[in-house]
């Protein structure tokens, strides 16, 4: 593989762990990268799982480090995304995803279209809908083997239902979501490497743009909060959206 090839990987994996850190969405840049740069589908799913998960691990820890982390208050959502993640990525290499494909555009659609007309969007603390330890079932059940299955939008459906369910204003709501996010991204990673399907050289050379972007990005959603997260999460679902159902048209 060519330098220059290195080299854009290298950029899409800073701008996908920009994007990641703040809204989620990153997969929208890395894996079509991995798949134009020459990557059977299943090492492209398997490469990105590999980069991913260190930039994740770098916002975490940045979270942590901030004290938007609240380690009893996700702690079970941890232990059941991460087997249902698990069971999500075995379960994709036997069953087809395409009805998948076509329904998750019109549900984050549905998403963005009710924080664009709620101007206070996760700015501030709501009522909780759920117990943190039935939010935890459900959630991480669901969601840790939808990442596992298929993927796109994970991270915003996290988000939103740590808004709606747990009651989370935005800022604290992201915290949580890169937490799940890493622990179902280390599930399905898990499984790619037993099956070998990873490729280290292109991994290596994405973690280094992955981390400087997780930095960056986290650094921008410690210091500005909400309304500055509000801005990226619409773009990011808006053009998470665009891009699905153009694959859809394309099909």
């Amino acid at each position: 593989m060519e330098v220059s090839v290195y080299a854009l990987l290298f950029f899409a994996g800073l701008a996908a762990g920009f994007i990641d850190a703040i809204a989620g969405g990153g997969g929208l840049i890395s894996v079509p990268a991995l798949l134009w740069a020459g990557l059977p589908p299943q090492i492209a799913l398997g490469t990105n799982k590999m980069q991913s998960t260190w930039g994740t691990l770098l916002a975490v820890r940045r979270y942590m480090q901030a004290g938007l982390v609240k380690w009893p208050e996700v702690k079970l959502a941890v232990i059941v995304t991460f087997g249902a993640a698990l069971l999500g990525t075995y379960v994709v290499t036997q069953v087809s995803n395409e009805v998948l494909k076509k329904i998750v555009p019109w549900l984050l659609l549905s998403i963005a279209a009710y924080a664009l007309v709620s101007p206070r969007f996760g700015q501030q603390t709501a009522r909780a809908r759920l117990s943190p330890a039935v939010f935890a079932l459900l959630a991480g059940s669901v969601l840790g083997f939808y990442d596992g299955f298929f993927g796109p939008g994970t991270g915003s459906f996290w988000t939103i239902a740590c808004l709606t369910l747990l009651g989370l204003e935005l800022t604290r709501a992201t915290a949580y979501t890169k937490v799940v996010n890493l622990t179902s991204n280390a599930a399905s990673l898990l499984v790619f490497v037993v099956a070998m399907r990873i490729r280290y050289d292109i991994a290596a050379v994405m973690i280094v743009g992955q981390l400087i972007g997780a930095r960056l990005g986290s650094g921008l959603v410690i210091r500005h909060g909400a309304p500055f997260v509000r801005v990226v999460f619409l773009m990011v679902v808006f053009a998470m959206v665009a891009k699905l159902l153009w694959d859809q048209l394309q099909g």
